[in-house]
């Protein structure tokens, strides 16, 4: 198991780093506890979601479990997916002025802000890259209205980024794309999920 793919299917992803730093593979993750997890700076919410998702993994050893992605191609779909990319406004300056310890908390409190922001309106944080950030609405748990509340998400994220107080001293703003199309579903989407090109849809 890719315990980054696992994490970022949990809306968790702005751990993978912190995992990856203190050597966390799917082998210890059945062995962590509260107190291991309170020790990596990981706030008690998240701790209890995690510890949760480890013990269904636990229970569910010899079955797709219920945070899972589908690991066949075989269960590939079609479906409507809506996308919906944040990036940060000026970042590459804010990098340069700051020092990186501070840019890491920096980056760390505004991906907690997307991942808590896209949950809340049912999207799935797909990736972190930087400070770019990729969540799907529609997959992998499709929902009623998914175009509609990506946009509730990004209004929503537009209006909460520069309220949160981080080391670069003036507000923090944010930048949203959002798209609709068609596509293909199946394998982990950070792979091969995609197995056509999607079809956006125009107003």
């Amino acid at each position: 198991m890719n315990v980054g793919n696992w994490l970022r299917s949990l809306g968790l992803g702005q751990y993978e780093a912190t995992f990856s730093d203190s050597a966390i593979d799917a082998d210890v993750l059945p062995e962590l506890t509260d107190s291991d997890l309170e020790k990596l700076g990981i706030p008690l919410g998240h701790r209890k979601r995690l510890l949760k998702a480890i013990a269904a993994l636990g229970e569910a050893a010899s079955a797709p479990s219920a945070t899972a992605l589908p690991a066949d191609a075989e269960d590939a779909s079609r479906r409507q997916i809506t996308v919906l990319f944040c990036d940060l406004v000026g970042s590459t300056a804010m990098s340069r002025s700051l020092d990186p310890e501070d840019m890491r908390a920096t980056i760390g409190a505004y991906h907690r802000c997307c991942s808590a922001l896209v949950e809340r309106h049912g999207g799935f944080i797909a990736q972190y890259m930087g400070d770019g950030v990729l969540a799907y609405f529609g997959y992998p748990h499709a929902h009623e209205h998914d175009a509609e509340r990506a946009v509730q998400a990004g209004l929503a994220l537009v209006a909460a980024v520069p309220e949160l107080v981080t080391a670069a001293g003036s507000p923090l703003r944010a930048r949203v794309g959002i798209a609709t199309g068609l596509v293909v579903v199946g394998d982990p989407i950070s792979r091969r999920a995609c197995r056509e090109s999607p079809k956006p849809i125009r107003s």
